[in-house]
């Protein structure tokens, strides 16, 4: 049997209205930014066929860490991402926009 008191939540509306709170917002591009820096260091690993064990070797950890820098779920440092960029013969470049 159908519920019919079930309805369609419109995720942009309420994206739109969460976004509107300062500490939400703070919190979500911070957020963004993190799975952006991820997903390069995703990409960049991939393209050299290596495994994340393979690049936690290369730059002193383990590869869960690897796991949770890739999902997002931990911090990145400068020193970190200068190392992951060597491993993956790679330049790092840090730039601010206004």
């Amino acid at each position: 049997m159908k519920n019919k008191n079930i309805k369609a939540i419109d995720l942009d509306s309420v994206l739109e209205k969460k976004l509107k709170n300062k500490k939400f917002k703070e919190d979500f591009d911070e957020y963004g930014l993190k799975l952006s820096v991820s997903y390069e260091i995703i990409k960049l690993r991939k393209a050299r066929k290596m495994s994340q064990a393979l690049l936690a070797e290369k730059i002193g950890t383990t590869q869960s860490n690897i796991a949770r820098f890739e999902a997002g779920h931990q911090n990145f440092s400068l020193n970190f991402l200068g190392k992951v960029a060597k491993a993956l013969e790679s330049e790092l470049i840090v730039s601010f926009k206004s």
